[in-house]
């Protein structure tokens, strides 16, 4: 009896970590504690118990999302599945931004295409107001077919554009140099979808095809390892930057991670201000005199 009993006790205990675990793994992906739709009406849902968050575009509006929070620097990672078919016209922003004239931004945006052609992910970074550092690239996947991990690492030392985990760029601060470099100003998360077809899609020679309309891209999977700013005051101790947990703070990339880096822009990377001679007749911005 007592082995009886004592399988039965452990059969009950593993049926219960199991629930507790998937009650977990619900709780940590419901969208719902994490954003709310902004605008566009019901072309904007949050579906499956909070698992699948999907933005919609027709002729009428896009839609859009942003975060509760506010973040001060942290590890960002959000799945995306990109407008299928024909997206031309069509544009997919995710990005990090503060308010005010002199806003930092950190911007993923994915312009659509005709059925076959490539996206094209642009990124850029503002900061105290000023931006114009776009680089652009293809990617080796096609977007749409499955959702991917796009990430924002967000430190003092740099900012670290992924796909996958796969570096794709890096923004050094170079305050030191006199670059002004996002620090001081909380930034929440935004998304939309919107039509942008007089320059998303080459210059805005290929107009949106509103007959593949409602158009719609899906959001899972975010995970947020970052600092929260509430009523002026983070939750990341200022004391402790190396703790397992805030280890983020202080990360660089490693030997493997500066060859991923360089395989991704050497093959995929179609077009880089810091090349763009003609956009910068006086001189190249100072930081690409550093790179």
């Amino acid at each position: 009896m007592a082995s009886l009993s004592s399988r039965n006790y452990s059969v009950f205990m593993v049926f219960f970590i199991f629930i507790i675990s998937s009650w977990m793994m619900i709780s940590a992906s419901d969208l719902n504690q994490d954003f709310q739709i902004t605008w566009g009406d019901a072309r904007a849902k949050i579906v499956n118990n909070g698992e699948l968050l999907t933005l919609s575009l027709d002729k009428a509006s896009g839609s859009g999302f942003e975060s509760k929070n506010e973040y001060l620097y942290g590890q960002i990672d959000m799945q995306l599945k990109l407008v299928a078919g024909n997206s031309a016209g069509t544009v997919t922003a995710y990005y990090l931004s503060s308010k005010g004239s002199t806003w930092d931004e950190i911007d993923f945006e994915f312009l659509g295409n005709l059925s076959g052609d490539p996206y094209i992910l642009h990124t850029n970074v503002f900061s105290q107001g000023k931006g114009n550092r776009e680089q652009q690239f293809y990617l080796w996947f096609d977007p749409t077919a499955d959702f991917h991990t796009y990430s924002i690492l967000w430190n003092p030392q740099h900012i670290i554009f992924s796909v996958d985990g796969t570096p794709i760029r890096k923004f050094k601060n170079l305050e030191s140099a006199g670059v002004p470099y996002p620090k001081n100003q909380p930034m929440r998360i935004y998304s939309s979808l919107w039509n942008a077809d007089d320059w998303a899609t080459r210059g805005g020679l290929v107009k949106t095809d509103w007959t593949q309309a409602p158009f719609t891209a899906s959001y899972r999977n975010f995970k947020a390892n970052a600092c929260v700013i509430n009523a002026g005051k983070s939750s990341c101790s200022s004391n402790s930057p190396s703790s397992t947990s805030n280890s983020w703070l202080s990360q660089e990339l490693d030997s493997a991670g500066e060859e991923r880096l360089k395989w991704v822009q050497n093959n995929y990377m179609i077009y880089n201000y810091c090349s763009d001679a003609k956009r910068f007749p006086q001189g190249f911005p100072t930081e690409c005199n550093m790179a």
